[in-house]
């Protein structure tokens, strides 16, 4: 059954304690999804894949009997034989290439739509759930505008920013993929469906969820590295100071990605967070000419990128770390969390007063490169807030 190297993948996705992260380190060591599953539980242990897990693993690769990962592979596998449904896993020539540099790339993708939209060059546009109407206008303008350019319009799906830029895309007749925090399957918001179904005839919808992945609170800050992975510059265009937008905004700059950011009204809150962005080095953008001068010194960058072979370079970014986001109703605020090691000694090392990187270095002893990564893991977690003097536990 695990002949293919997406079968072999699928199984991965699916086993639970694995992840993006540890996944993507197995596969730089050992070259091969085929070569995870038939390396020897000893030696995966030695990349703190617990006992227990690795000991289900070998039984389940095995046996032909019935499993539960066996039968969610088999299930997969069936779903993307429908019309329109495809299955895209790290090993894939189709893979997107820029996603491939992520310390945590999605080991598989599973795609409604135009698969090929995965390898266009693309802009990730994203913004508050609660625009206002200068804010929707300017959503579509440039969504309209860049995609007739030649660019993929990228987002979440989300109300608001998301869903302007989704819809003026579409009637421009210009590509746009959605990125999901549910699986393919499952629509978030409801209200979307009909969008949603739009965009699967004339786009792509992706996520890195199995199929039938209700909405969680955990799930959209993984969905937002995606928008941001994908695309060469992500476009904020209304968001408050604690917009998710932000969220996507600071992976892209941790990914190296372009940020540009529409100014707004000094007196309009839902422009205060891009305001933010551009005191931090975001370019200010009042038409898409001041996105399109960059594009081509942008687009021969990624295009010159050979495919990755070095180690990431931070361990624990996204560690079974499930963060605040997108709250759904009816679904807990926040979800249970494990920190790493060094997540701990942060934690431990921080008091209700700002301490500077600098300082947390010092008490910790850790990397000052782990201690960034820490920090951003913990930050999105809610569990770590940043300020003007430092960084603080949090109290909620």
């Amino acid at each position: 059954m695990f002949d293919s190297p997406l079968a072999a993948w699928l199984l991965l996705h699916h086993v639970p304690g694995l992840g993006p992260l540890r996944l993507q380190r197995l596969y730089q060591e050992l070259g091969s999804a085929q070569a995870i599953l038939q390396a020897s539980p000893h030696l995966l242990n030695t990349f703190n894949v617990p006992m227990p897990i690795l000991r289900q693993l070998e039984a389940c690769v095995a046996t032909d009997a019935a499993h539960p990962w066996r039968e969610r592979v088999s299930q997969d596998l069936e779903w993307a034989e429908a019309r329109g449904h495809h299955l895209v896993c790290i090993e894939d020539d189709c893979y997107p290439a820029l996603l491939r540099w992520l310390p945590d790339p999605p080991p598989v993708l599973y795609v409604r739509g135009r698969v090929e939209l995965l390898a266009s060059p693309q802009i990730g546009l994203v913004g508050t759930r609660h625009p206002t109407p200068g804010g929707r206008d300017n959503a579509r303008a440039f969504a309209a505008n860049l995609g007739q350019a030649g660019l993929t319009i990228t987002s979440g799906l989300a109300l608001g920013i998301d869903a302007c830029a989704h819809s003026a895309a579409l009637q421009s007749a210009a590509g746009t993929v959605a990125v999901l925090g549910t699986g393919v399957d499952t629509i978030y918001p409801a209200s979307h469906a009909p969008l949603a179904a739009e965009i699967a005839e004339q786009g792509a919808l992706i996520s890195e969820f199995p199929l039938g992945t209700a909405p969680r609170a955990g799930n959209f800050p993984r969905r937002n590295r995606i928008i941001s992975g994908l695309s060469v510059g992500v476009l904020v265009v209304e968001a408050s100071i604690r917009s998710g937008s932000l969220i996507t905004a600071r992976l892209a700059l941790e990914q190296g990605r372009e940020v540009y950011a529409i100014p707004g009204s000094i007196h309009n809150p839902q422009a205060r967070g891009c305001h933010q962005l551009i005191k931090q080095g975001a370019k200010l953008v009042e038409t898409v000419e001041d996105i399109l001068e960059e594009l081509p010194a942008l687009l021969a960058h990624y295009q010159a990128l050979p495919k990755p072979a070095a180690k990431p370079s931070t361990d624990d970014l996204f560690r079974s770390i499930q963060a605040p986001s997108d709250v759904v109703p009816g679904t807990p605020e926040y979800e249970p969390v494990t920190v790493s090691e060094a997540a701990s000694a942060l934690l431990e090392a921080l008091g209700y007063d700002p301490v500077p990187a600098d300082v947390l270095v010092s008490r910790t002893g850790l990397p000052a490169h782990c201690v960034s990564a820490e920090l951003m893991a913990l930050e999105l977690a809610g569990q770590v807030i940043r300020t003007p003097g430092g960084y603080q536990r949090s109290s909620g």
